[in-house]
């Protein structure tokens, strides 16, 4: 592990705060085989306070830092989760974001450095912006409302369902003119972008009653054509034949040797210059141990026994 670590550009473990030191593989001891590496620790809220030694998963994140809150039943006010992982998937993206930076700090000043990254502090970050804004402003946390206590912008048409957005006073106007409400546009509750957020609740209630009158094709033409921010909302299965997902080529099919034919979505970032593409199944746990040992140089027999020992994991290709 030393000799591989010595040779690396960047390190990331996310065991519990303590274990790798257990493990002789703190950042101080590593730093001193390799001084460029980018050693990344992530955790789940971070290495100090109360919570450090606890074992945390996606779920205590959500609870943990308001999200299930965001999300909770307009209605009953019961929290509710997200039924994706967004607290491990925010992360890792926070934490690729932070990489790049110490990589590109790395190329002016030669030195790599120790980034540490919690979930907790992620999130709460990630959520600041919109949804924790009633607490900016320290001593006046009543005076503002929670964004979050309106509507959720979810249509319900005469057979199925759309998005709709009219922050703007023209997106408010052209949605006026698509539903042929002349009045609502002078009606002075929703006739400004702070009149419409005083009033969201009121005038988010009475799009809905507005939407349910017709089909979503006739809504969404009628809206395309005043240029207000709209689209289906579209189930899971309906996604992969979407006309804007099928002229982006955003899902890609190949076949894999143990499954057959799969789908998979392509890289979201796009670069002119160096195109990531998708090069085949993930490699199964093991099955590069021996080129990536063989690099640094060891011989088969010692590679063999270290599989025997269960030191590293082989697989046959």
């Amino acid at each position: 592990m030393r000799k591989l670590i010595a040779r690396a550009d960047v390190l990331v473990q996310n065991f519990r705060p303590g274990t790798m030191e257990r493990l002789g593989l703190g950042e101080p001891t590593l730093r001193t085989d390799n001084p460029r590496l980018i050693y990344v620790s992530i955790s789940g809220v971070g290495e100090s306070g109360p919570y450090a030694g606890k074992r945390v998963y996606d779920p205590i994140i959500q609870g943990l830092s308001g999200f299930a809150d965001v999300q909770a039943d307009p209605k009953t006010r019961r929290p509710r989760m997200i039924r994706t992982i967004v607290a491990d998937k925010t992360t890792a993206i926070f934490a690729a974001q932070a990489v790049t930076a110490a990589l590109f700090a790395r190329e002016r000043t030669g030195e790599g450095q120790h980034i540490r990254l919690a979930m907790l502090d992620t999130m709460i970050a990630y959520l600041w912006p919109e949804a924790m804004t009633q607490y900016t402003v320290v001593g006046r946390e009543a005076t503002t409302a929670d964004p979050t206590a309106r509507p959720e912008l979810i249509f319900e048409t005469a057979d199925g369902y759309i998005t709709v957005g009219t922050i703007s006073d023209s997106e408010w106007r052209g949605f006026c003119a698509a539903s042929q409400r002349p009045d609502l546009a002078e009606d002075s509750r929703f006739s400004t972008p702070g009149g419409r957020a005083v009033n969201a609740t009121e005038r988010i209630l009475l799009m809905a009653e507005i939407i349910k009158e017709h089909p979503t094709a006739d809504w969404l033409q009628r809206l395309d054509t005043n240029d207000v921010p709209s689209a289906p909302v579209l189930r899971r299965g309906a996604v992969i034949a979407n006309e804007q997902v099928v002229a982006r080529e955003l899902i890609a099919e190949f076949d894999h040797p143990d499954i057959g034919r799969v789908r998979q979505p392509r890289p979201a970032a796009r670069f002119d210059r160096t195109p990531a593409t998708i090069q085949g199944p993930a490699p199964r746990i093991g099955e590069h141990s021996a080129v990536i040992l063989a690099e640094l140089g060891l011989e088969a027999p010692e590679i063999k026994r270290l599989a025997a020992e269960k030191i590293v994991r082989l697989v046959e290709t």
